[in-house]
């Protein structure tokens, strides 16, 4: 499956405040900067319109109804082609000219589309973000954009280059990585499953079915179909990895819908973890989640983790 991480650097022109995860203000203005860049037919619902399978916009926001899933496949629903990682600090109150960076992960073929991503990071700089001062959001300049170490857009020269060379992510596995133990780092809340009443766990067996999940939807949608895993395997595996240590507890926050006109309450477990046991069999699924994330809402940057 190819894969683009690219690195937005952004300059505030204004004073900001901004929510402690920015996960879903940053995508929802995007959403909107994309629509209002690329939608050819102002009135059309995605659902109904005829340009839907070709539309950046409802490819990356209205997946459900623009992308076909393969014949035969497991996946109900095809997953979100793009993966957007805002800044991970936890400050709210931002001044003029301080600078920050956003990180667009975009899977398979929309990577083509890349300059109408830059584009509507531009023009999301004039719409604005977060809380409203003296009747304005705050409005930023999109100074460059990175992939790896290759800058493909910077604002002086205003013009963007393809980048030269695309990762490709499959599940190989790599023989000197760990065999019986390992330790993840949830870096941003991890959605997969309720809050719990107890002290906040997460069993392997469950983190390893949110993996495979993840990963084999990703290669089924965007990349050569599903691979050949022996699941029932890696199902009995996983019920014999153990706990070792447990560091984990629940995040709390709360996120504005326009889509809904209303709050909505999301949780997610944050912290490290540390299994042991024949880990093997699933450190590809580690490997490959550490770049696409895992669990649900990972388009808002939800589900990032680290192998440590």
């Amino acid at each position: 499956m190819i894969f683009g991480k690219y690195t937005f650097k952004l300059k505030l022109k204004d004073d900001a405040i901004l929510p402690f995860y920015k996960g879903s203000t940053f995508r929802g203005v995007l959403g909107h900067a994309l629509k209002k860049t690329v939608c050819a037919l102002k009135h059309q619902t995605c659902a109904t319109c005829i340009l839907r399978k070709s539309c950046t916009y409802a490819l990356v926001f209205e997946t459900a109804h623009a992308v076909e899933m393969p014949d035969l496949s497991r996946v109900s629903s095809p997953p979100h082609p793009m993966v957007l990682e805002p800044p991970l600090t936890g400050k709210t109150n931002f001044t003029k000219n301080d600078t920050f960076e956003c990180t667009l992960i975009l899977f398979g073929k929309i990577n083509q589309n890349l300059p109408y991503f830059i584009y509507a990071f531009d023009q999301m700089g004039e719409i604005g973000l977060g809380k409203r001062i003296k009747g304005r959001r705050a409005r930023f300049s999109l100074e460059s954009v990175v992939h790896g170490e290759e800058t493909i857009y910077n604002k002086q020269e205003g013009s963007i280059t393809t980048p030269s060379r695309l990762p490709v992510l499959d599940l190989m596995p790599v023989d000197f990585e760990p065999k019986d133990r390992v330790r993840i780092k949830l870096m941003t809340p991890l959605r997969i499953m309720e809050r719990q009443k107890e002290r906040a766990n997460l069993p392997f067996s469950l983190l390893a079915r949110s993996l495979i999940r993840r990963t084999t939807s990703l290669l089924n949608t965007y990349g050569d179909g599903e691979p050949e895993l022996d699941y029932s395997y890696l199902a009995k595996q996983a019920q014999d990895i153990q706990v070792k240590e447990n560091q984990l507890s629940w995040f709390d926050w709360q996120r504005y819908s326009a889509r809904q006109d209303t709050k909505m309450f999301m949780g997610g477990l944050t912290g490290e973890i540390e299994y042991q046991g024949d880990i093997a069999p699933m450190i590809p699924f580690f490997r490959m989640a550490e770049k696409v994330h895992v669990g649900k809402n990972t388009a808002f940057g939800l589900g990032k983790i680290q192998l440590k």
